[in-house]
């Protein structure tokens, strides 16, 4: 049987499958990419809840995994050479899990190429814009008076859907065949319903991101994937 007793993190969330790989997370934008990911390459896996709380993610154990103190975060009992894999950063278990299982990462150097860099788009742009927009649009934020920083993320959220929707023209998925950069893209296009921001920025004048991300939902390792681990423990 794999001995994960190296890694501290498993001392407050025990594996009960050690031969899996260990999935440490929560249903949100990011933190759903790697449960998607999972389900989508049938890869056998193990999933922790790992609230947002400090209690949680700024805990010794989970320090020693992501010393980031962000959600997800994965070990591969069976990474690289047969040794054992910490790994946290979404894009990067995007990429790993597509790697490890030879999927959704395309079938040429071109296309791999081009999934890496809508990935690195979403990681880069959509994800850090999206998740202000929310702060100032929905959360703390919101109780700031000056206009400046929600007006900045509601006009940098709309300039983002704009290159998403001319993308997205003659295609169903963001680089031709689906792949991991749907994975990382979807969720976040899916936030703004979350934050109430649909409105504000335009939802409804983009008909290829509303189409694109119902057949994002409608798959269903997705549904699986949104709700893993369950939201509530």
């Amino acid at each position: 049987m794999t001995d994960l007793a190296d890694f501290p993190v498993t001392q407050r969330w025990p594996a009960r499958h050690p031969d899996r790989i260990q999935l440490y997370s929560f249903p949100t934008p990011n933190g759903v990419k790697a449960s998607i990911a999972l389900e989508e390459t049938g890869l056998p896996y193990e999933a922790h809840r790992v609230t947002l709380s400090d209690t949680d993610v700024k805990s010794p154990e989970y320090l020693s995994l992501n010393p980031n103190n962000k959600i997800p975060a994965i070990i591969d009992p069976n990474g690289p050479g047969g040794q054992p894999l910490a790994l946290f950063e979404s894009g990067a278990i995007l990429i790993y899990l597509a790697e490890r299982s030879g999927m959704l990462l395309g079938d040429s150097p071109a296309r791999r190429l081009e999934i890496l860099q809508w990935l690195m788009f979403q990681m880069g742009g959509v994800g850090p814009m999206f998740g202000q927009l929310g702060y100032f649009f929905k959360f703390a934020g919101t109780q700031i008076e000056d206009p400046r920083p929600r007006d900045r993320y509601i006009n940098e959220a709309r300039r983002l859907l704009k290159v998403i929707e001319g993308a997205l023209e003659g295609r169903d998925w963001i680089a031709g065949d689906y792949s991991i950069a749907d994975i990382a893209l979807a969720p976040w296009l899916r936030a703004l319903e979350i934050y109430g921001a649909r409105e504000v920025v335009g939802w409804a004048d983009h008909p290829n991101c509303v189409r694109y991300l119902e057949r994002f939902l409608a798959r269903p390792s997705v549904q699986v994937g949104l709700n893993t681990p369950p939201r509530e423990g």
